[in-house]
């Protein structure tokens, strides 16, 4: 009954102008109501013309104007979902118009049919942190880039390091010794030289505080039961977790694979089968976070000295599932590399599988941490 009296409102959403379409109950067409500036207080007396906050249902696309809109609107007792703009229906290969009142049309119509699907909005604390692991990505990235462009004036002067591996004490003082005869090749390579320097200065300052930040937060049980995983330190953990937020939404890991667009693609007709590559639907960060850690696995199973001290404190059913884990991928990338599977394959294969584990450990953790809190108001009161 609640979706037969329910307005559908859809909002196509951009930094400076909103375009609001409704879609009344029943099969009429949606029409557009306005296009307004980007302007909350507008928006809310436009919502209120269209009827009581308890009669609309609101939706809009994810973008870069964040979940500040969904928040406010939410707070006002509407209900407003943000709309994945990946899982959106496709529009026919002859639809070649393309505007914000289309565009805001079809969100209402695709809304009252019930084909959208909403993305979680996180709590702004579990925003935050996803920014500061986000801002120490970018940073991990951007020095990877001005190390490269250090090795290619290196390469065109046809000087090479002679160790084995790179960015280490030793390299950097082989660095530091270089000598170029011109004064102005020598200026250029310092300059390079300390825009390296000043990179990991960035990502040891970001990588702190990210560790900082986590304590304290309503998820450092999961990120503390994440570390019991190989290839997953708590810089991994807490990305995983800021990306993906409660574990428990999803209702077993193949919703969580298929979020992260871990599992293959298909078209399928008739008795013809066929199955391609990935989707790379969804979360695009936690899933090189995840591909990352399954190539750990090419390695025979062993708990290193690092991993004991991450596991300290941990109860034995995490510490299981993780030893668990590791004994199985790894004999399945042994396995799938025998088979001649091509490597980056083998690696997609084991970091799907990981996922399972990362939504088991997880929703555990979720449970563990959610008996000690009651317990201790059982206790307090």
């Amino acid at each position: 009954m609640e979706q037969i009296t329910k307005i559908h409102v859809g909002l196509d959403v951009h930094k400076d102008s909103i375009t609001v379409a409704v879609a009344e109950p029943g099969r009429s067409a949606a029409r557009v109501v306005t296009k307004m500036a980007h302007d909350v207080v507008k928006l809310l007396k436009v919502l209120a013309k269209l009827g009581p906050s308890q009669m609309l249902h609101v939706v809009y696309e994810a973008g870069p104007t964040g979940f500040g809109l969904q928040r406010t609107l939410a707070a006002k007792g509407y209900a407003c979902e943000v709309i994945a703009p990946s899982q959106m229906p496709r529009r026919a290969a002859g639809a070649r118009i393309k505007t914000d009142g289309r565009d805001s049309i079809e969100l209402a119509q695709c809304s009252r049919a019930g084909q959208l699907r909403a993305v979680w909005v996180p709590d702004p604390a579990d925003e935050a942190i996803r920014d500061l692991s986000r801002a120490r990505e970018d940073a991990v990235n951007s020095r990877t880039q001005q190390r490269q462009q250090i090795k290619s004036f290196l390469l065109r002067h046809t000087v090479r390091y002679a160790g084995k591996t790179s960015w280490c004490k030793l390299h950097y003082r082989w660095l530091a010794e270089l000598s170029f005869g011109c004064a102005a090749a020598q200026t250029a390579f310092t300059e390079y030289l300390l825009a390296v320097q000043a990179a990991d200065e960035r990502v040891q300052r970001l990588t702190q505080s990210l560790q900082d930040s986590v304590k304290g937060w309503r998820f450092e049980p999961v990120v503390q039961a994440l570390q019991a995983l190989r290839g997953i330190d708590i810089v991994n953990a807490i990305g995983l977790v800021a990306e993906v937020g409660d574990f428990s939404r999803f209702e077993n890991p193949r919703k969580l694979m298929g979020y992260l667009g871990l599992v293959p693609s298909e078209h399928s007709s008739g008795e013809r089968v066929r199955r391609g590559s990935i989707t790379k639907t969804g979360n695009a960060h936690a899933r090189k976070m995840l591909t990352e850690a399954a190539w750990n696995y090419r390695f025979a199973a062993r708990i290193s000295r690092r991993a004991q001290v991450r596991q300290e404190g941990l109860s034995e059913p995490i510490k299981a599932a993780g030893w668990k884990a590791q004994l199985r991928l790894t004999k399945r990338f042994a396995a799938l590399k025998a088979r001649g599977v091509q490597i980056n394959k083998v690696c997609v294969a084991a970091a799907r599988e990981l996922t399972g584990f990362v939504w088991a450990i997880g929703t555990l953790a979720q449970q563990q941490a959610a008996q000690r809190t009651a317990a201790q108001n059982t206790a307090t009161h």
